[in-house]
């Protein structure tokens, strides 16, 4: 079940009970965004030659007929149907060639949106962010035009969060920022979603939040809009209001969440709910004031994403709520009787009487003064013994040196003191060949701190898999050295870096990190990572290779997201 509330696009729900589908209906215009404004005319053109219903109707086009087990491109097999509707299906499917699960959308060749579907479909191929769930593929194939996405089973719809009970501040902001920044980011490529519902947007196992349906779901409605960042903002602001209240923003109950009382209009979550987020509540109102509402604290509305993300940037940070440790358990009890002058003593009942055995100091007995005398005596005859031999050399004139006293020999050999090792060289190792930065690599071993190697940012971690297995640079050291530790100064804090060196067999090994031999491997939240090996290992070259990257603010030369930037790096070892 999980798997299935994921992977479906969310195309089943009542769109006359959205108030946000309602008015982008109202207000169709020729395209799904502004990158497909020349492909939805083409296909509304095509409809009206045809007599078949324009945007915003519903086709009578019957989804295509096909059963679990079908394949498409002899790869994609599928598996179970989650949703059929106006002439479309979508099911959950597998990858046979590359051996994951997928998601698909099916439909008819001839139906009034496939050419639009599809010019939506490989725009947001194109957009490439992984904040976004991906569009894989996108065909017209048989009579058939589907496209294929990725398939999340270890992410939670926001739907099934909400219907937990309303979100923690923290929570809250991290949605309301995460996904304010994703928009802003689209619109930037001229795509909008122009559906941003609870169900498009999912919450991974490690609290990042993707958005699914990107151009694809308004393409597959015929939903269109004049001013599509308006209605994008809205819909965030929606979504933010549910979260705070668990209370869907309109009179219409929608996405399994009540509505507002009718006829009160819209009140700020603040009012609806006690104990919200004074802050969050107003972003919330500046984003819906694009309804005609109006913010409850004199703040101008936000009308597009980015205002929105500036709004959110702008406010005081929202901390994690402190973790709950529960309390020890104290001590049984126990009572304690108090007498004068026994304070702390054991009471001893007077009627009892114990018969006290004192054991005879040692060597009293008859056998203990026999060995005492007879020790004594081999004392007094080693003595004379050592005093005859010392008087017979004296006169004699005999002087024998006595050999100094030395340690057994072991055979083992001291090793030597690690000392600093210098690099010769550097190239960074990207065997999924989508390199960082390969041009600042000789940054990282120049001894100036205020250069570095950085890499790009991630918008899903700290941990980096599955969306890239790492990040890092192979260093050569000239010749074999016994490699015993090494010292990254970091540029960036924060949550966590996780670093692992291992022994490479080049500068560009052509394996994984997986089939090379570790050294040592650390985690830091600082700036700086040591890296101490357990037993020295021989090798020329040495791989440093990041999986975690802290999250950091943007700055000049980067976006805000998960990144590093490695200032210098030092090796301890010695000669083999």
């Amino acid at each position: 079940m999980a798997e299935r509330s994921t992977a479906a696009v969310d195309v089943a729900d009542n769109s006359g009970d959205d108030p946000l589908t309602a008015k982008a209906d109202k207000a169709a215009t020729d395209g799904v965004a502004e990158a497909q404004k020349k492909a939805v005319t083409t296909a509304e053109s095509t409809e009206n030659k045809a007599g078949e219903a324009k945007s915003g109707e519903q086709p009578s086009i019957t989804a295509p007929e096909l059963h679990s087990g079908h394949k498409l491109a002899r790869r994609y097999r599928l598996e179970e149907c989650v949703t059929r509707l106006d002439g479309f299906s979508s099911w959950r499917a597998v990858d046979e060639k590359l051996r994951r699960a997928v998601g698909v959308h099916i439909l008819p060749a001839d139906h009034p949106r496939a050419r639009s579907v599809l010019a939506a479909a490989r725009s947001a191929a194109l957009l490439g962010d992984p904040r976004f769930v991906q569009v894989l593929d996108a065909v017209e194939e048989n009579d058939l035009v589907y496209v294929v996405h990725e398939w999340l089973p270890d992410s939670t719809e926001l739907t099934a969060l909400l219907a937990a009970g309303p979100m923690e501040p923290h929570d809250a902001y991290q949605l309301v920022s995460q996904v304010s920044q994703a928009m802003t980011a689209a619109h930037r490529e001229g795509l909008s979603h122009l559906r941003l519902t609870p169900s498009a947007v999912l919450r991974s196992s490690t609290g990042q939040y993707r958005i699914r349906g990107l151009a694809v779901n308004a393409a597959l409605r015929g939903i269109s809009a004049d001013r599509p960042q308006r209605t994008d903002t809205e819909a965030i602001g929606a979504l933010l209001y549910a979260a705070l209240t668990q209370r869907w923003p309109y009179e219409n109950d929608a996405y399994g969440l009540s509505g507002l009382p009718k006829g009160v209009g819209l009140l700020p979550p603040d009012q609806v709910r006690a104990g919200v987020h004074r802050g969050l509540s107003e972003i919330a109102m500046r984003a819906l004031a694009n309804d005609g509402a109006t913010a409850s604290r004199q703040e101008p509305p936000c009308t597009t994403p980015d205002e929105l993300a500036k709004a959110v940037a702008a406010m005081p940070r929202i901390r994690p709520p402190e973790p709950a440790f529960p309390l020890p358990t104290p001590p049984e009890y126990q009572r304690t009787t108090y007498q004068q002058g026994t304070y702390g003593r054991p009471q001893v009942r007077p009627q009892v009487t114990q018969a006290v055995v004192i054991p005879p100091p040692p060597l009293q007995s008859r056998t203990g003064k026999a060995l005492k005398w007879a020790v004594s005596a081999l004392l007094i005859a080693a003595l004379g013994l050592g005093s005859w031999q010392i008087a017979d050399r004296l006169l004699n004139g005999q002087k024998q040196p006595i050999p100094p006293a030395t340690a057994p020999d072991t055979g083992d050999e001291k090793p030597a003191e690690p000392k600093p090792l210098v690099v010769r060289d550097a190239k960074e190792y990207a065997p999924d060949g989508s390199p960082q930065n390969a041009a600042g690599v000789d940054k990282t071993y120049d001894s100036d701190t205020s250069t570095y190697w950085r890499t790009k940012s991630f918008f899903d971690g700290p941990t980096l898999a599955p969306f890239k297995q790492g990040v890092g640079i192979v260093y050569d050291l000239g010749s074999e050295q016994n490699v015993t530790s090494a010292s990254i100064d970091l540029r960036y804090g924060g949550n966590h870096t996780t670093g692992t060196l291992y022994a490479a067999d080049s500068l560009s090994p052509a394996g994984s990190p997986s089939s090379m031999k570790e050294i040592a491997t650390a985690t830091t939240s600082g700036s700086s990572l040591k890296l101490d090996a357990k037993a020295p290992v021989k090798t020329r070259y040495v791989l440093l290779w990041f999986t975690a990257l802290p999250q950091s603010a943007g700055d000049q030369y980067s976006d805000a997201g998960y990144k590093q930037a490695v200032t210098n790096v030092s090796f301890l070892g010695s000669a083999p």
